[in-house]
């Protein structure tokens, strides 16, 4: 399996590196994506734990309870055993409680707003690209828009600064398509028809100081161009930040 992933994945510039120490997740660029790996560990450490418990039961019965050449004679038959049935149904019971309740804490952060972010980014999906709208400070820069591409380089760039809180508002006027930066571990649905004032088209982050340039793109099956609506995330300092948007600024007024 290993290895069909790595074949499947080397054909494409645009797959970040993944570690096993992560769970083979990308390292994430926002605060938010650490909430997401914790969870993705506990849930992949639990579920080794139970699967290697299962494992070693396995082997003991098969091992220990097996039928003996010198014993032709069954084994005591019980029908009934409370004890064990309640261990196997109050166990389950808690593992998913457990779940639902990392699950529920951290989705319930994940969708915070705190409706006063350093920068928001009006984000219109349509077939096959994107649009970017950036406000910051009360000023909104030119949009950037892109057309369908073969390399996420080349497709529409959104520049974010480090260390700072942007609330993305996603809009489509067509089908549905998918927000999605691997880095920030987390996606979301851009679904026609929602209203503006509708919390379920938004989102927020918080940038870590990680600068650089990374891949995005639609994740739900959109249409013909669908694998070529491609576009990039560059973080920078937020020096160069306030350079880019003096830049846009004197662009927009020429």
């Amino acid at each position: 399996m290993a290895l069909l992933l790595a074949t499947a994945t080397a054909c494409a510039n645009d797959v970040p590196e993944a570690d096993w120490s992560r769970g083979l997740l990308p390292d994430h660029i926002t605060e938010q994506g650490g909430l997401v790996q914790s969870l993705w560990n506990g849930a992949w450490i639990a579920a080794l734990a139970t699967g290697a418990v299962v494992i070693v039961l396995i082997m003991w019965a098969a091992i220990f309870h097996r039928k003996r050449k010198a014993k032709a004679e069954l084994p005591p038959q019980v029908r009934y055993n409370l004890p064990i049935e309640i261990l196997y149904t109050l166990i389950p019971l808690v593992m998913v409680s457990v779940f639902f309740f990392f699950t529920a804490r951290d989705s319930e952060a994940l969708t915070r707003m705190s409706g006063n972010p350093d920068v928001r980014v009006k984000v219109e999906a349509f077939q096959w690209s994107w649009r970017f709208t950036t406000t910051v400070g009360g000023k909104t820069l030119a949009p950037v828009a892109g057309m369908p591409v073969s390399d996420y380089k080349q497709g529409p760039q959104l520049v974010l600064p480090v260390n700072k809180t942007v609330e993305f508002d996603l809009s489509s006027d067509d089908v549905i398509h998918s927000f999605w930066v691997p880095e920030f571990l987390f996606k979301r649905d851009v679904i026609p028809g929602i209203p503006e004032d509708n919390p379920g088209r938004k989102f927020e982050i918080k940038t870590l100081d990680k600068p650089g340039i990374y891949a995005g793109r639609c994740a739900e099956l959109c249409g013909v161009d669908h694998s070529r609506m491609l576009f990039s995330v560059k973080l920078v300092s937020e020096q160069e930040f306030n350079q880019y948007i003096a830049t846009q600024q004197a662009g927009s007024a020429q």
